[in-house]
């Protein structure tokens, strides 16, 4: 067993006076570790730095090279600007609109400038024939929200498939055979297009009328949201009448306005003198037709 005045190990030695006399100061123990040798500052003066150098004209040569490829691009663009503009007039000239799809805004899928194409005494009717087209997209629309529930009421599924198809082919149609022959007979003042719209256009009023009241000719009638329907399901199916009783409104709206905008149109026609131009060009078709 160690004595009880064994050495301390945390004793550091005897301490050391620094202001006593140097003599008398004990020499420095040699476990120390001796200072590291200095470094030579020589700031990598001695050493050498490669650096890549372009060889004399390379750079130029580039920039040329460059410019060329610059004045052929400018060149080529100039010549495709000076050919559309060559096609441009050449369809001016010959009476040609190039039409661009400008139609809605977000995703255009037709072409539609009343603003800029149409005459400003035409414009207030052009703009209501157009309510009427989209009258018609939301009437056929709502029919077939309308004629849906009435299916999964349990009325079967043929009612929804008309339905269907007369949103389908109502909605292009409509644009088709009537809408953009009136644009086209507003801005050409062509006799041809006006007659094209006032026979697809009595078609359309003819159909919003049966619609409107959808007799039973079809499938009793529940393919189309009329009002003999509506009174049929408001009894036993509120909801599906309520429905049916709001497309009857926008089939009565839309043939109530499309019928003030076909003899606004037509008083237009016959006041303009295009009703003799077209006899005259139907008598000249007939007379060719004969010889």
């Amino acid at each position: 067993m160690a004595g009880r005045y064994d050495r301390n190990p945390f004793d550091e030695g005897d301490e050391v006076n620094p202001f006593a006399n140097p003599g008398s100061v004990p020499a420095a123990s040699s476990s120390r570790l001796s200072p590291l040798p200095p470094e030579p500052a020589g700031f990598g003066y001695g050493r050498t730095v490669d650096v890549p150098l372009d060889r004399p004209g390379s750079g130029a040569q580039d920039l040329k090279k460059k410019e060329k490829e610059l004045q052929a691009k400018e060149a080529e663009l100039k010549r495709r600007e000076q050919d559309l503009k060559r096609k441009e007039d050449a369809a001016a000239r010959a009476g040609i609109v190039i039409e661009v799809k400008n139609w809605p805004p977000l995703f255009p899928l037709i072409h539609h400038d009343i603003a800029n194409e149409i005459p400003i005494r035409l414009q207030r009717l052009q703009y209501i024939a157009f309510s009427t087209y989209l009258g018609l997209v939301l009437a056929l629309f709502w029919n077939v929200i309308a004629v849906t529930t009435a299916w999964i009421k349990g009325e079967g599924v043929t009612i929804w498939l008309l339905a269907l198809i007369y949103f389908i082919s109502g909605v292009p149609g409509g644009y088709v055979l009537w809408y953009r022959p009136l644009y086209r007979a507003f801005r050409n003042d062509s006799a041809l297009s006006f007659g094209w719209f006032f026979l697809f256009y009595m078609l359309h009023i003819a159909f919003c009328v049966f619609a409107a009241v959808a007799p039973p000719v079809v499938f009793k009638g529940k393919s189309l949201a009329g009002i003999l329907p509506a009174l049929d399901m408001l009894s036993s199916q509120a909801l599906v009448g309520i429905f049916y009783f709001i497309g009857f409104a926008f089939f009565c709206l839309e043939s109530v306005v499309s019928i003030w905008v076909i003899q606004q149109v037509y008083m237009y026609f016959r006041g303009s003198g295009k009703a003799d131009v077209m006899k005259r060009d139907a008598a000249r078709g007939a007379m060719r037709a004969a010889v």
